[in-house]
C-alpha cells in the first residue's frame, strides 16, 4: 500500500475534534494533582522505562526546559526518581515510581470511563472504528517530530 500526501486542510477537523475530546477527558480526570504534560511524561516512562530528560522532551514533544519543569514537579510529588544512566555515568535518567504509576492509572482510568460513556452513545460501528484506530494514533504519536520551516521573515 502506498502512502498519499495528506494536506493540513484535510486534517484540520481531526485536530480540532481531538483537542476538544482531550480537553473533555482531561477535565473529567483532572483533580489538579498532575499537569497534562506530567501525565504524558509518566505514560512515556511507563511505556519505555527510564529515560533522559532530552529523550522525554523529544517524545512528549516539548522543549527541554518544559520537560525539566514537568520532571521537577513529579520528583517533588514522589512520582518519579532520578537514577544513573548505565551508558553514561555523568547523565541521569528519570524513572516512574510505584506512586507515579498509580496516579497515571488513576487518571487514565477516569478518562477511559468518561470516553466509554461517550462512546456508548455512538453507533456500534463508529465505536469499533474509534477503538480500532488506537494503534494508528499511537504510531502517529511515536513518529519523529518534524519542525515546521519558518518563512523568510521568520514566521511560521
Amino acid at each position: 500500500m502506498t502512502a498519499r500526501t495528506v494536506s493540513a486542510d484535510e486534517t484540520l477537523d481531526v485536530v480540532i475534534a481531538m483537542h476538544r475530546l482531550m480537553r473533555r477527558l482531561r477535565r473529567a480526570g483532572h483533580n489538579g494533582t498532575v499537569h497534562p504534560t506530567q501525565l504524558i511524561v509518566l505514560a512515556l516512562l511507563n511505556q519505555y522505562g527510564p529515560l533522559r530528560i532530552g529523550e522525554l522532551a523529544r517524545r512528549v514533544p516539548c522543549s527541554q526546559p518544559t520537560a525539566t519543569t514537568a520532571v521537577a514537579g513529579l520528583l517533588s510529588a514522589g512520582f518519579v526518581d532520578r537514577e544513573a544512566d548505565p551508558t553514561d555515568g555523568r547523565a541521569t535518567r528519570v524513572a516512574a515510581t510505584p506512586a507515579g504509576l498509580a496516579i497515571l492509572r488513576s487518571f487514565a482510568h477516569s478518562e477511559a470511563e468518561v470516553l466509554a460513556g461517550l462512546m456508548s452513545e455512538l453507533p456500534e460501528d463508529d465505536a469499533r472504528l474509534v477503538i480500532s484506530a488506537a494503534p494508528v494514533f499511537g504510531t502517529l504519536a511515536d513518529l519523529p517530530v518534524v519542525d515546521p520551516v519558518p518563512d523568510d521573515d521568520g514566521s511560521l
